[in-house]
């Protein structure tokens, strides 16, 4: 496939394993489904053992009556290959094909994803399967795609090849041993190489710069597999049927770009703490590993989904009810389903798809509810998820080619976040080093900027030198770069001629401050920016406590009570930049939070901290006074995005609260949902929880 894959509307449904009911009712099922408006349904990519019970032995009829009554019912499928968990007699046989993590301690099997997914042993096998399954069902008219493996990466695989590879990787790279003994800085403590074979092994590496290009090899594996088996696939799918995999964004090994890169579109696995954590104003804590807390994180899970190939996506696995273990039963308040479905639809999601269609009785996601719950009777969530089926129907045809609107860019970096997993800045309380650092000052900026009311495009730093500097600012007037620790000389001079250019160039905590094998650089902070910025530091500080932050007289930033800064500072020395917002007098000393200055067509902002959520509110609102929110008049539990489908502008209200609420049309709409018009001045109610499609009402009829 050449271009990428477009659907009518929206894909509507859920991953459905008729072979996981202990008693299979599959026309019921399917006509429940039906009656509930799916239009699609992902099956097959969990059961190697079913494909294949016993080597060499393939059982491939079992799923045709699930494609069938599918197809008899106008519901499409996306078919999954099975690779990513093994069967318990391939690892009997090969016990070789563990994934190792680290050096010798294989990967204990009864999980997933135990092998090492490089593995000749491992690839002749996975090959079969794909193309004993492939082959059998690439005609069946319900097949509009596939999805290769599932949430590849969980694993950074160190076993004896892998290192081999990571080697030649490396002279490939530096070419000889003393150009990669510059580059690491390997005179520290003896570390100098005086043959490739001296190299040591990751388990008990110290050197940052080693780790960095580590993560990055690491990050070719993962891509390599998805590559490989989409290139299988491809041999036996119709010119009208997709590829894809889908992405959890928080997997080790992953570049989601380059993983994505080779793919027809992007798909991904958007998971969140439901009930007070998808709640405007309330801090719920308990954040796993899978879920995210916070509506905003809703709406950043969803840019980031978009910025994999700066392009619509699908979402193949999302919450139905409670999502985890047996002890996190966390189902949604009434209305947050369709809430969350139409989050994701406003920022470019082009189906939504639940994990799964019924509750299972067995195994390790029990209690991962599904649509229909344990009793297998449909319930309430059943019938909200007959409702938001509905309202897609409705809705469908407006979302057509949608393009999310954007006021402001923020930039991602994976290097930048796999640097500050090996030496992050930031410390847990118990002064342990925080892990997660990148995340927590990448939200901090995002969900200033949301809740602030601006909508947010995400670009990875590579994406961000696709664009020329001119091109770049005339899309994004105002770009943020928090956190990007990563940068080589190329992507500074870029974003310093994005801002000659008239952009609004905005740089966070760390931005900079190391080159791309993750050195300090030999100079003063923000490196390459400081004269452009009219401020420098070379000195930095942990917080212990937040430091308040206030704006002086005449500061054009809005900065309310209990704005601080929250976990570090950077000691800003002002030479020529005006200082919008200052710390609390301290005996550290450190004076500017925020500076900014004019610089050539442009400007140059500098935030000398993280800031908590009141500071990142003010300065969001300071950077994009414009946004769809105020035209609306929202109220802060109300979420106003918008963008422009086929037949015109779309925005998408919410009100994440308990209470009831209202917006004001800006202009005449109709909310196809319902038929109503509102003309321009209108108050639109809407009820707690309650989120609505409000489209132009001139081109309504087109």
């Amino acid at each position: 496939m050449t271009t990428p894959p477009t659907f009518p509307g929206v894909l509507f449904g859920a991953a459905y394993y008729a072979e996981y009911q202990q008693t299979t009712d599959l026309a019921t099922d399917l006509d429940l489904m039906q009656q509930a408006g799916f239009t699609v349904i992902r099956v097959g990519e969990s059961v190697w053992s079913t494909w294949e019970p016993r080597d060499g032995e393939f059982e491939l009829d079992w799923l045709q009556p699930v494609l069938d009554g599918a197809h008899e019912r106008g519901i499409a499928v996306i078919l999954g290959t099975p690779t990513y968990a093994i069967p318990p007699w391939l690892q009997v046989k090969h016990p070789e094909i563990a994934a190792e993590e680290p050096t010798g301690s294989p990967v204990p099997w009864g999980a997933r994803q135990e092998m090492d997914q490089g593995s000749p042993v491992y690839r002749r096998y996975a090959e079969r399967v794909i193309r004993k399954m492939v082959e059998r069902y690439a005609a069946h008219p319900a097949v509009i795609g596939y999805q290769v493996d599932n949430e590849p990466g969980e694993h950074l695989p160190h076993n004896e090849h892998v290192f081999e590879g990571f080697r030649e990787w490396l002279q490939d790279r530096y070419r000889t041993v003393d150009a990669l003994n510059e580059a690491w800085g390997l005179v520290y403590w003896s570390h100098r190489l005086s043959e490739w074979t001296d190299l040591w092994r990751p388990d008990g590496n110290t050197v940052p710069s080693y780790d960095l290009d580590w993560r990055r090899y690491q990050a070719t594996l993962a891509t390599d597999l998805i590559t490989w088996q989409a290139a299988i696939v491809r041999e036996y799918a119709r010119d009208d049927q997709f590829v894809t995999t889908c992405i959890s964004y928080a997997q080790r090994q992953i570049d989601d770009a380059d993983l994505a890169a080779e793919l027809d579109i992007n798909a991904g696995n958007n998971y969140y703490l439901m009930q007070e954590g998808l709640t405007h104003g309330l801090e719920v804590g308990g954040s796993k590993s899978w879920w995210s807390t916070g509506v905003d994180t809703l709406y950043q899970w969803s840019d980031r989904a978009y910025a994999t190939k700066q392009a619509p996506y699908l979402v193949t696995e999302t919450n139905a009810q409670a999502v985890g273990a047996s002890n996190d039963n966390y189902p949604p308040f009434r209305g947050q389903m369709k809430q969350a479905a139409l989050a994701m639809v406003a920022r470019g999601a082009r189906a939504i798809e639940y994990w799964h269609w019924h509750s299972l009785h067995f195994g390790t996601e029990t209690y991962w509810m599904g649509v229909l719950p344990h009793s297998q009777r449909p319930g309430r969530i059943y019938r909200e998820v007959q409702a938001l089926g509905e309202t897609l129907r409705k809705v469908g045809p407006y979302v057509d080619g949608l393009e999310p609107d954007a006021e402001v860019l923020v930039v991602s970096s994976a290097e930048s976040r796999w640097a500050f997993e090996f030496t992050p800045p930031l410390s847990l309380p118990d002064d342990g080093p925080d892990t997660k650092a990148y995340e927590y000052i990448f939200r901090a900026t995002y969900r200033g900027l949301f809740e602030a009311g601006a909508q947010v495009r995400v670009r990875s730093d590579r994406q961000v030198l696709e664009l020329e500097p001119a091109e770049l600012a005339r899309r994004h007037p105002v770009l943020v770069a928090p956190a990007l620790y990563i940068a080589d000389d190329a992507l500074l001079a870029h974003l310093r001629a994005y801002a000659e250019a008239g952009g609004h160039l905005v740089l966070g905590t760390r931005t900079g401050y190391a080159d791309r094998i993750a050195r300090a650089r030999q100079e003063v902070a923000p490196p390459r920016l400081a004269d452009a910025a009219g401020v420098w530091y070379d000195e930095f500080s942990n917080l212990r406590e937040p430091l308040a932050v206030s704006a002086p007289d005449g500061s054009p930033l809005r900065v309310g009570a209990g704005a601080a800064g929250i976990r570090w500072v950077d000691a800003l020395q002002v030479e020529d930049a005006e200082v919008l917002a200052e710390f609390a007098p301290s005996e550290l000393e450190a004076g500017a939070a925020v500076t900014s200055r004019r610089f050539a067509s442009g400007r140059l902002t500098v935030i000398a901290t993280v800031p908590n959520p009141e500071l990142a509110r003010a300065i969001g609102a300071w950077l994009v006074p414009d946004t769809a929110g105020r035209r609306w008049q929202a109220p802060p539990q109300v979420s106003v995005t918008t963008g422009t489908g086929a037949r015109g502008s779309l925005t998408f209200v919410s009100n994440w609260s308990g209470e009831p609420a209202a917006v004001v049309a800006p202009a005449d709409v109709l909310d196809p949902e319902t038929g109503e018009r509102y003309p321009a001045g209108a108050q639109i109610p809407l009820e707690a929880r309650g989120a609505a499609v409000l489209v132009d009402a001139d081109r309504s009829a087109e």
